[in-house]
This record gives C-alpha cells, structure tokens and sequence, in this order.
C-alpha cells in the first residue's frame, strides 16, 4: 500500500466517522427537540467531516481513479456505519450486513481489476 494510499483511507476513516454522527446521531441525541435544532447540529458535525473528506479526496485522486475514490468511500462507510448502529445505536447486527459487504466486495473487484 502506497503512502497517498494509506492517508487517504485514514482520512476517509475519520471523516466518515463524523459524517455518520453528523446524519445518524440526532436521530437518537435530538430526537425530542425540533427538527431545525437537528439540521444545525448536523450541520456543524459535517462541517467537520468536509474539512477532512475534501482533503482525502483530493490526496486519493492522485493514484486513484473517481470510480475506485468512490467505491473505496463506500466500504469504509459500511465499515463506520455497522459498529456505529451496534454499539451507539443499539440495533440488531443483522446478516444483511454482511451481505452488503459481500455486493461491496464485487463492486471492489470490478472497479480495481486491471
């Protein structure tokens, strides 16, 4: 693994945390107050994200194509997205994950392969 490689999956990593909470965590966080109140708390958790997803992307097109920069952003947002239902959330683990994981695993192989 390249080291533009490595910094842009890290960046993404994080970057996808924020996001998740940014779009999942008022559903449980703010749920009692008014929808607008959401919006901005939201808003400002993106803020976050963005300062670090634009940055990834701009260093992960490089040695990447859009097609792998975006195939690559949807596995980690699965990646990100499970444990935070899990554990934050506290939904079910449920076998649709995995086969979410295994429809990424095909969209991986085709957008790579050479």
């Amino acid at each position: 693994m390249t080291p533009v490689l490595a910094k842009t999956i890290g960046l993404l990593i994080l970057s996808n945390v924020f996001m998740t909470f940014a779009w999942y965590a008022h559903l449980k966080e703010l749920n009692t107050r008014p929808w607008l109140v959401a919006v901005f708390a939201s808003w400002a958790v993106a803020f976050f994200e963005y300062l670090i997803q634009v940055p990834a992307n701009r260093l992960g097109y490089t040695e990447l194509s859009l097609g792998q920069l975006k195939i690559l952003q949807e596995v980690i947002t699965l990646s990100v997205f499970v444990p935070f239902a899990f554990y934050y959330m506290k939904q079910p683990l449920k076998l649709d994950y995995l086969w979410a994981a295994f429809c990424l695993a095909g969209a991986v192989y085709f957008v790579f392969r050479k």
